[in-house]
């Protein structure tokens, strides 16, 4: 029985490039579990994909193969690599940064470089724009169908190598924690940041309490109000703003039944970071 196979690109769905895929994983083993995670990456946004990839692997059985391909360096010297996390999930993919968080976050226990050469599908030697297709969508499945081994995906390659795209730390200093929109929940327009709840337990900050919160682009303000940190958006009125932790035990800011992001014009990445502080009583209950 050959394990799951789950694609994410930024590829879209209006034309066929997602079905190839499939159709190429699916003439591997007919009996092969085709899924997507997302195909609406925009578009050659690598820290995108490997927030997504964080935000999916886990809860996915043991032995699953991840295929993603966010790759504006197709064609390049940039390596293929496929990568075994330290709780026994793969992923197939461009060495670009998309293993970022997988790699800090989770963890990965061992790297492969993939050989092109004998790793593509058959008569596709003469292109080199499509490696969603002719590479990794064809190793991925053919791992998955237990076809080929890890180890004869290619050579070994040191964890250290992998490419990381540039990250922030949070930090905490006196009694504020600054840290980094790290990306949006983009249906509705929360912002997640890098925060983790157990810093911001330091705050000692009860639920139902209020939140200072200050959000920069760079040297420009462009937020600063006091928020209840919220156990749901069920506890805040429709169009109140509210910091809650996420699914990915991180802080995040929302606006019940609102976008926060439109509202406000905020976008992600490094530039953007974000201050949280107690607020003091006397503010918000005079």
């Amino acid at each position: 029985m050959p394990s799951a196979i789950v694609f994410q690109s930024d590829f879209g769905l209006v034309d066929g490039a997602v079905s190839a895929m499939h159709g190429v994983a699916y003439s591997q083993d007919t009996e092969m579990k085709i899924y997507d995670l997302t195909h609406e990456i925009p578009q050659y946004d690598i820290w995108e994909a490997s927030y997504r990839l964080i935000q999916t692997v886990e809860y996915w059985p043991e032995g699953t193969v991840f295929v993603s391909v966010v790759d504006p360096g197709v064609g390049s010297s940039r390596r293929s690599i496929a990568v075994r996390t330290s709780s026994g999930r793969y992923i197939i993919t461009p060495d670009n940064g998309t293993l970022t968080h997988i790699k800090r976050m989770l963890g990965i226990e061992e790297a492969r470089i993939i050989n092109e050469s004998s790793n593509h599908l058959p008569h596709s030697e003469l292109s080199y724009t499509f490696h969603g297709r002719d590479v990794y969508a064809y190793v991925g499945a053919r791992l998955a169908a237990n076809q080929i081994s890890f180890e004869e995906i290619g050579e070994k390659a040191e964890v250290d190598s992998i490419i990381e795209l540039p990250v922030v730390d949070p930090v905490f200093e006196h009694n504020t924690i600054e840290g980094t929109i790290d990306v949006l929940d983009v249906r509705f327009g929360s912002l997640w940041t890098n925060i983790p709840h157990d810093l911001f337990a330091q705050l000692s900050i009860a639920q139902g309490e209020r939140v200072e919160v200050s959000i920069r682009n760079d040297t420009r303000f462009v937020y600063q109000n006091i928020v209840t940190y919220a156990k749901s958006f069920a506890d805040v009125r429709a169009g109140e703003s509210l910091v809650y932790i996420n699914s990915l035990q991180n802080m995040a800011v929302a606006i019940n039944q609102g976008s926060f992001a439109k509202a406000y014009n905020i976008g992600t990445g490094t530039s953007w970071r974000i201050k949280l502080k107690k607020a003091p009583r006397i503010i918000y209950e005079n």
